[in-house]
């Protein structure tokens, strides 16, 4: 049975302490008057800061406006410089409105990016059940781990979403505020799917299925332990089988409504896929280091570079599929250059340049590069060392998925961002290493457990 260290306990909590603080600090420093956002963006303009174009514009009309009304010109003259006036006025509490996003948007994007590891392992563990695949139920356990972090992690995550709305004036989805779908037309034709109370509702149908699964097949496992037959082994497998059809269902309309839906004037086919090829690989990852954490701890005796191996196969062919998707998505839109689609990729080229780019490096040509060769494979800290940068790539790919749409071009790696991935981070690693304490690290009557034990090649 594993026992939870005294030390890792108290760095998971240090870590939720860090985080809460960093998170308070950047609620509190987000609300921005509007003659300080002013000030800001003339400052900007004037030491030719990171929003070009925008700031200088910003500076111009300022101070056509002061330059107007020290002159008191002609009419003709006031009029367009009262349009100037608005214009100003609009932009400046346009970027105050990103700048309050920030600290919601940093905080989503970190808790989404915590439960798509849990919900990528999950889905994992369900096709191992369903494949009756002989080498993997000695990482049972780990995975069950992991997944205990689902439905703290997906309710958070939907909470975040619905308190954005109630009581942060929608900082994240635009399509939730009734001022925003009034004047839009193309959002008014979407009202029937996103709307506030059907996202929650749908929202806890995803979350309930998929942590029921989740419930039964841990349960059904755990009492194989001690069981003189294998029905329960049995109830696992078809549970498996049938909750992966719930599951390519529910995680394309998660996909469609908790990321896709930022950008309510966008769409792509591919979207579903290309969020689970990114869950899968950080799900497959974690089990991996904390597999060969809890081997450097004395535990999983039976797992060895074999398994190992696999693992790191999975993360090698999870990083390859995601490549192949997200070209798939981006070659299709950018050939076909149809106005509406191709936005979405022009806006993230042209503001975020560094994680855009970036994101291919760390999820294709890294991972590609250290784990092609085979032998690689069963070395843990070449493993360790792809994972890392396999798990930073899905972060920035989540960040690029989420933050154009909320906080436009005010975007930054700072005290938000690193505060919120603390406090999950934190949150992730209390309740996942709770969960390995409560059953043995063996599934020790598994039909498949002595192949598992024996898997060598």
């Amino acid at each position: 049975m594993y026992t939870f260290s005294n030390k890792l306990k108290t760095f998971s909590i240090a870590l939720i302490i860090l985080g809460l603080l960093g998170v308070g600090y950047s609620f509190m420093n987000s609300h921005k008057s509007f003659e300080d956002v002013e000030t800001m963006l003339a400052e900007e303009a004037h030491h030719g800061g990171g929003h070009g174009e925008d700031t200088a514009h910003v500076a111009d009309t300022a101070h056509d406006t002061h330059a107007s009304e020290d002159a008191h010109a002609n009419d003709t003259h006031a009029t367009d410089t009262g349009a100037h006036a608005d214009e100003h006025t609009k932009h400046v509490e346009h970027v105050q409105h990103q700048i309050a996003n920030r600290p919601w948007a940093a905080l989503y994007v970190a808790a989404f990016f915590f439960m798509m590891i849990a919900l990528g392992a999950l889905a994992f563990y369900a096709i191992q059940w369903a494949s009756q695949s002989g080498w993997s139920p000695v990482l049972f356990r780990v995975m069950e781990g992991i997944t205990a972090y689902l439905l703290p992690g997906a309710l958070i995550v939907l909470g975040i979403a619905a308190a954005s709305h109630f009581l942060g004036h929608n900082n994240i989805f635009v399509w939730m505020d009734p001022e925003v779908v009034a004047h839009d037309k193309l959002i008014q034709g979407k009202s029937g799917w996103l709307n506030v109370w059907g996202f929650i509702i749908r929202g806890l149908i995803y979350i309930g299925g998929w942590v029921l699964y989740r419930q039964f097949a841990r349960k059904f496992s755990i009492a194989q332990d001690n069981a003189d037959d294998n029905r329960n082994f049995k109830k696992t497998f078809r549970i498996s089988a049938a909750f992966l059809v719930f599951f390519i269902y529910t995680e394309s309309m998660m996909s469609w409504d908790w990321i896709m839906s930022v950008d309510p004037h966008w769409f792509s086919t591919l979207f579903g896929w290309y969020v689970f090829a990114g869950m899968a690989v950080c799900g497959i990852t974690v089990i991996a280091f904390i597999s060969l954490y809890l081997k450097s701890r004395g535990y999983l005796e039976l797992v060895n570079d074999s398994h190992l191996h696999d693992l790191a196969k999975f993360m090698f062919g999870f990083s390859i599929f995601w490549a192949y998707l997200w070209f798939s998505q981006f070659m299709l839109i950018w050939y076909a250059d149809i106005p509406e689609e191709v936005t979405y990729f022009v806006t993230r080229i042209n503001d975020y340049k560094l994680p855009f780019f970036g994101m291919i490096v760390l999820n294709l040509v890294f991972p590609f590069l250290i784990l092609m060769n085979s032998d690689y494979k069963r070395i843990p800290w070449f493993v360790v060392m792809a994972g890392i940068v396999i798990l930073v790539g899905h972060y920035v790919d989540v960040f690029n998925m989420i933050m154009p749409a909320t906080v436009g071009d005010r975007w930054f790696i700072g005290i938000p961002e690193i505060s919120s991935i603390l406090l999950f981070a934190g949150l992730f690693i209390f309740v996942v290493f709770t969960a390995l304490t409560k059953a043995p690290l063996l599934a020790k009557r598994n039909p498949f457990v002595k192949e598992s034990e024996n898997f060598h090649y």
